[in-house]
């Protein structure tokens, strides 16, 4: 098997934050380390709302999470991983002397000792506006996620939705749009209170219990009006747009990994308290896993990566540390901190 495939310690399914930062942590732990991710960029979810305010990560103001992601994939980075795109990995098959195969939907195989599962809910894919013909405007003025404010300044607006992510579009761009109307099919709306509240006391016309039935389109390329139907009542109303946004949510596929034997619930793997799945030398951590003491928060799955990545190491040498030393004492760092300028008061 040496013969065919280069082994690495530990493999890293997955290249969200999750993934990024097991990568980074691998590399302080001194591991061999390989990541793969099966769209053709690193990032997961975040991807999806890279202009989405990001507040919670500790140590750093509000940050875009195009930002974030730029600053985490640098970070991943630092140790050389390496790193394979585009691949969605199907299998995972123990070998005699305990090491896994890991094959790609292409046929690829990567050889690992160790596996780190940070695949969050699986290929993601975005809810689409459930109206025929409506793909044929997603070229032109039908959006479902909003990579650049700026492209919606002065226009009328519509939204469609009524999740954490609508919420905050709305209040990104009331300020700049000509005018918002948000529509959601229920009066409640599932963003934060706070947000919710700003939103509906904004110039926004929000329109509850509202759903799109329909757009018209002058040209047939674009759309220039939408018609929306009150949810109980039937009453239609058509409204002038310059372009719609759509967030209905996120459809989630974890594929042929159910086939694996990972003792898993719906939308998550159980892990322990040291991310240890129930297969001996396969790990997990962040939005995939459950366990009692998970933080669904960016800042949560660091610790669960770093959890994950301390009990690889254990895995592979009972021997080891059971943390890594921090940053201002690991010698792995000295040689970086000095093409950084930095140096050490204790070397001079």
């Amino acid at each position: 098997m040496s013969d065919q495939l280069e082994l690495y310690d530990v493999t890293i399914i997955g290249g969200g934050p999750a993934g990024m930062y097991t990568a980074f942590y691998s590399g302080m732990r001194d591991l061999k380390t390989k990541l793969i991710e099966a769209r053709d960029e690193l990032g997961g979810r975040v991807l999806i709302y890279p202009e989405k305010m990001i507040w919670d990560v500790g140590g750093l103001p509000p940050t875009l999470g195009r930002q974030l992601l730029e600053q985490m994939i640098r970070q991943a980075k630092t140790f050389d991983p390496t790193i394979v795109l585009g691949q969605q990995i199907v299998s995972c098959d123990r070998q005699a002397d305990g090491t896994f195969i890991l094959t790609a939907a292409n046929g690829e195989r990567h050889w690992t000792r160790t596996v780190v599962l940070a695949i969050g809910y699986g290929i993601l894919e975005l809810a689409k506006l459930d109206i025929e013909g409506a793909d044929r405007f997603e070229v032109t003025n039908l959006h479902y996620t909003v990579q650049e404010l700026e492209e919606f300044r002065g226009k009328r607006v519509l939204i469609s939705g009524g999740g954490d992510s609508a919420v905050d579009w709305a209040n990104a761009l009331e300020p700049i749009a000509s005018s918002l109307t948000v529509v959601h099919r229920r009066d409640q709306f599932g963003g934060h209170e706070r947000n919710v509240k700003r939103m509906k006391e904004s110039s926004a016309s929000v329109r509850t219990p509202y759903t799109v039935e329909s757009l018209h389109s002058g040209n047939g390329t674009t759309i220039d009006e939408v018609t929306i139907a009150h949810a109980e009542t039937g009453e239609r109303e058509r409204i002038a747009v310059d372009a719609v946004i759509v967030n209905h949510g996120l459809r989630y596929n974890f594929g042929p990994i159910r086939e694996w034997g990972l003792d898993m619930g719906d939308w998550h793997a159980n892990v322990s308290s040291k991310m240890e799945t129930n297969i001996p030398g396969i790990f997990a951590a962040g939005d995939f896993v459950k366990h009692d003491s998970k933080v669904h928060l960016i800042a949560g799955t660091f610790n669960d990566a770093i959890l994950a990545l301390n009990s690889a190491k254990l895995y592979l040498d009972p021997q080891a540390e059971r943390f890594a030393y921090v940053s201002s004492h690991n010698p792995k760092f000295k040689e970086k901190n000095r093409e950084l300028g930095v140096v050490d008061e204790h070397e001079e």
